[in-house]
């Protein structure tokens, strides 16, 4: 039964297309782009999440053997706090329209994604199979996922809470892109499936510039550090395209996702901050490739799904 092979991962979807309407939501306000598809994106996405939640609820009642097996799988345990970082993500987007609706999405998210962090913290100090060809880029999701939390967070609680949060991601995010580094470099290439996620090393920048300035208030030189980082692996990513473009479709894909929308929104915060005309013609630029890359990802999992190529055995 497919169900019982409906995979965790699929709350990345969650994670590209809230990143998409805050990415759209921002250009509303920053570039003068009309307000409608940001607000139509929330709705789709807000529907989908409840979708997805729901199944996975079902897969849990009925298969909950099978969940335990992802919780223990060295790759698809860091895709369970998708789940909390999709309604983290959901909370940021409804901070302006729906205050109330935001703090309980924001702190629900934010309880749970703390569980899940000292929980996969504790898997991996006292994991007895774990090696080095497992560590792949989406081993930032547990850890770095804390970053997030102060965009809403400065407007929802202490900002102490805030930095709490946004030192458990950047600090981490350091120790695990050091690990990524070695294993891609000194061992063998990660496989086909796992391509997609080196993307995920943009939006640990990305999002710590945006979480960063919402915590002091302004573009200083740590920001600026952590913009032309994200900046630069943006363009390092870009440059192998063709390498990306030849790969089979796994639902991984969904990992282009997200990071550019986190880059794209962090150019506009840019343009907001320092007025300068680059970010503004980059923030376009970047909005229509992300706005492109949605639409190839929600197509090609359509067909994905039609073709009965998701939800498979492995």
């Amino acid at each position: 039964m497919r169900l019982q092979h409906f995979p965790v991962a699929w709350f990345s979807t969650i994670m590209g297309m809230a990143g998409f309407t805050i990415a759209w939501m921002r250009a509303g306000s920053v570039l003068g782009l009309p307000a409608a598809p940001g607000a139509t994106f929330l709705l789709v996405t807000g529907i989908l999440f409840v979708a997805l939640t729901l199944v996975y609820l079902t897969k849990l009642a009925r298969f909950n053997d099978a969940v335990a097996k992802e919780l223990r799988h060295p790759v698809k345990l860091s895709f369970f706090p998708t789940f909390s970082i999709a309604l983290i993500l959901l909370g940021i987007a409804t901070l302006h329209s729906a205050p109330g609706l935001s703090f309980v999405l924001w702190a629900a998210g934010t309880g749970l994604h703390l569980l899940f962090t000292l929980y996969v913290m504790a898997v991996w100090l006292n994991h007895t199979h774990f090696q080095i060809h497992h560590m792949n880029p989406a081993w930032f999701i547990p850890m770095v996922g804390n970053i997030l939390v102060p965009i809403a967070g400065v407007h929802h609680a202490s900002p102490e809470i805030a930095w709490f949060f946004f030192s458990i991601g950047l600090v981490f995010w350091l120790v695990l892109l050091t690990i990524v580094y070695y294993r891609v470099i000194f061992h063998d290439p990660l496989p086909e499936k796992l391509l997609p996620t080196l993307f995920i090393l943009v939006a640990p920048p990305a999002v710590g510039f945006i979480s960063y300035v919402s915590l002091v208030g302004s573009v200083d030189s740590f920001a600026r550090v952590l913009y032309y980082l994200a900046l630069f692996l943006t363009l390092m990513l870009l440059s192998q395209v063709q390498r990306f473009t030849r790969l089979k479709f796994f639902l991984s894909w969904w990992a282009y996702s997200f990071p550019m929308a986190a880059m794209t929104i962090a150019t506009m915060l840019m343009y907001q901050h320092t007025a300068l005309p680059f970010f503004a013609g980059l923030s376009y630029l970047l909005l229509a490739l992300l706005s492109a890359i949605i639409a190839m990802l929600v197509v090609r999992t359509a067909l994905g799904v039609a073709r009965k190529e998701i939800c498979v055995e492995e």
